[in-house]
């Protein structure tokens, strides 16, 4: 049985933490990476939003989220750029979302 209170997010925290700690590409050219993975793999909304607070931070634009998808889809194909536009917009909405029902509790 796996161990602790959420075993899976904790899991991908890890190798997360793993692999940002054996590369050394600059944080934006790293994100720009793992959305062209995402996209490469027909990722879900939910995948792209643990990468919408890292891509704030470190600047990345959406011009260069646009980039990305230009770039990968003569290789990962048409719907797949689609999807990942659509999956992306879902993810910031629900990164949004979230954000203001934070703060709405915070106010209570």
């Amino acid at each position: 049985m796996a161990l602790g209170e959420a075993p899976v997010l904790d899991t991908l925290v890890d190798i997360n933490a793993a692999a940002l700690q054996r590369t050394e590409l600059d944080a934006v050219t790293l994100l720009m990476v793992r959305i062209a993975a995402l996209a490469a793999v027909d990722a879900s909304a939910t995948s792209y939003v643990m990468h919408i607070g890292p891509a704030a931070e470190a600047g990345l634009t959406i011009e260069q989220v646009q980039d990305v998808l230009v770039a990968v889809a003569p290789i990962v194909g048409a719907p797949r750029v689609l999807n990942a536009s659509q999956n992306i917009l879902e993810a910031f909405g629900l990164a949004v979302a979230a954000l203001q029902t934070v703060g709405t509790n915070a106010d209570v």
